[in-house]
């Protein structure tokens, strides 16, 4: 019966996992295959252009933002749109937020809490307040399995 359960779960997590991602692509969002998005992640595609690259994993609380509403406060004809540019095998740590008119290029870690403001280059390693490159990857990258996997 536990059995039964736990598969029930995983199996209804997945189908909202897969509407959410189908409801992102509708709304302008490209995004790539296998990538997981927790269903804390907020990512706004009212305006601007938002791509998301494969094998990503976005973390619990993160804020993806294509606009900022600020600016439109100063200037009521600047509506603040952008765009977000996150490449392949990223990993982006719990309630970090990623402004406007960014990349985020291919193997990035970008750490927990981080506000990523500026461009953030292939391989980096980064986090903060504002966001600071603290190391790089060495390479050649290590290949990710194809697939998650449950590791309990």
């Amino acid at each position: 019966m536990k059995t039964l359960i736990r598969f029930l779960i995983h199996y209804l997590g997945n189908i909202i996992r897969f509407i959410r991602l189908s409801l992102l692509r509708l709304s302008g969002a490209t995004i790539g295959k296998n990538t997981m998005i927790s269903m804390g992640a907020k990512i706004d595609t009212r305006r601007g252009k938002i791509t998301i690259g494969d094998h990503c994993l976005i973390t619990h609380g993160c804020y993806i933002l294509s606009h900022d509403g600020a600016a439109h406060v100063i200037n009521p004809s600047d509506l603040g749109s952008g765009f977000v540019d996150i490449g392949n095998h990223v990993f982006i740590g719990v309630n970090t937020v990623v402004m406007r008119n960014v990349s985020i290029g291919d193997h990035a870690i970008i750490g927990a809490g981080s506000v990523v403001n500026k461009d953030i280059p292939e391989g980096a390693i980064a986090a903060g307040n504002p966001v600071k490159i603290l190391k790089y990857l060495e390479k050649p990258f290590r290949p990710l399995p194809k697939k998650h996997t449950n590791l309990e």
